[in-house]
């Protein structure tokens, strides 16, 4: 079975740049949202494009969060802009089927099925949030295809790397989240937005990972985590 290279980012902040020595190329690249500080810039979001656009991957996979103000904001025109960008892929409650039956290819080695989704429950008054344990937080997440191997959301699950180090008892993730995943067990789910809870854990059947490089002063301190994965047998191996 032929294995996929995987590298997980997230929450780069436009300090994207400075991650130009700790990518290591491979199928795939994948970022969990907050490439943006503020999020109103649309040249901010152009440079990321750019440079996101131009790593040595053969998919390269994203999604926004709640610093992107300007996805949510000028949806139609960033969507504009972004098809001047062929050589990436932006997820906002989407799929994406890479190796198979969608339109990118046909391998007898099958296929991957991805889901993208940029909302997580209420924090300030920042991009993409629904209230916590509501019905539009729940429609959300219902609907997540059953049968997705990696899900990406800007943030975590409850219980999974979701505390910050400054309440290290308090989980921040998303309840209804939880329970989506607990229900159709992703392969692999990749999030950021609680910085100081990068790392990965596996629960048995899901692969979790915060991708945060930057910590809790926005400085770069996490490198980006990378491995191959048997997307047949879910096992990974650390790059």
């Amino acid at each position: 079975m032929k294995t996929t290279t995987i590298t997980f980012i997230s929450d780069t902040h436009s300090k994207h740049q400075m991650l130009k020595d700790d990518l290591p190329g491979g199928d795939i690249l994948i970022h969990g949202g907050d490439f943006m500080t503020s999020g109103y810039s649309e040249q901010e979001a152009i440079d990321f494009f750019k440079w996101f656009e131009s790593q040595d991957y053969d998919s390269c996979i994203f999604i926004a969060g709640n610093h992107d103000r300007i996805m949510q904001n000028e949806p139609e025109k960033m969507r504009g802009i972004l098809t001047g960008y062929k050589g990436i892929d932006y997820l906002e409650d989407e799929e994406l089927v890479l190796y198979g039956d969608g339109p990118n290819g046909d391998f007898p080695e099958g296929n991957i099925r991805m889901y993208g989704s940029p909302w997580q429950p209420e924090f300030y008054n920042w991009a993409y949030n629904l209230p916590r344990n509501g019905f539009e937080l729940e429609m959300k997440w219902g609907a997540i295809p059953d049968n997705t191997d990696i899900l990406i959301t800007h943030g975590p699950a409850w219980g999974y790397l979701d505390a910050t180090i400054y309440r290290p008892n308090m989980k921040l993730g998303c309840e209804l989240l939880r329970e989506r995943i607990d229900e159709i067990k992703p392969k692999i789910h990749i999030f950021g937005h609680i910085h100081s809870a990068h790392g990965y854990y596996f629960n048995g059947h899901t692969h979790f990972i915060n991708a945060s490089v930057l910590n809790e002063q926005y400085n770069y301190t996490n490198i980006p985590q990378s491995f191959e994965w048997d997307s047949i047998t879910n096992q990974i191996k650390w790059l």
